[in-house]
């Protein structure tokens, strides 16, 4: 599911909000065999091999949702650390490590839970990863946006997430469901310069 852009934080209620990390998303599943995929399907396992072995201690069936980050001393995104990770493929001395920011859940004990609202989703996710193993860090969610906002500002984050009450997961969809809203400069011009 995909996020369209917004200037402004909604106001009325009826919103879930959390931290905007800035790092790769991916879909992973958890179990023996454990399998990280990027957003055009690429296959991450191999890229990030210690969190395959922290997916591989969570019971099998599961496919959780999150942007996989490189976080400063603070839990701050760093966009080029990771970009610098990533571009070598796999682990490898000196390496930054990296975390698993999860914040849905999409299926649950081999079942989809795609069409259950996300406050559903969100409490089985929190459930599985109540204890989390190294390298799995759950993204909650607070009710309070332009709070949220004002830390984000403060602390220089990438920006928010908006996410309506009650909203289904809608696989590949852009959806005004789910809203972004970044922190002005938060991502500098020539990131996307080749």
């Amino acid at each position: 599911m995909l996020m369209c852009d917004s200037r402004a934080v909604p106001l009325s209620p009826g919103w879930h909000f959390e931290i905007k990390y800035d790092g790769y998303r991916v879909l992973a599943a958890t179990g023996n065999s454990p399998r990280l995929n990027s957003r055009n399907g690429a296959d991450a396992t191999a890229w990030f091999p210690e969190l395959a072995a922290a997916l591989a201690t969570l019971p099998a069936g599961f496919i959780l949702d999150g942007e996989v980050c490189v976080l400063d001393d603070i839990g701050r995104s760093d966009f080029e650390r990771l970009q610098a990770r990533a571009r070598r493929r796999g682990w490898y001395r000196g390496a930054d490590p990296v975390a698993f920011c999860v914040f849905d859940l999409l299926v649950g004990k081999g079942k989809s839970l795609m069409g259950q609202p996300i406050e559903r989703r969100k409490t089985a996710l929190r459930d599985l990863v109540e204890d989390p193993p190294d390298g799995l860090l759950y993204v909650d969610s607070v009710e309070d946006g332009a709070w949220l906002y004002g830390h984000a500002l403060a602390l220089k984050l990438e920006g928010v997430v908006a996410k309506r009450a009650g909203s289904l997961y809608r696989p590949g969809e852009r959806s005004r469901d789910w809203l972004k809203i970044k922190r002005p400069g938060a991502v500098p011009p020539q990131r996307f310069k080749r």
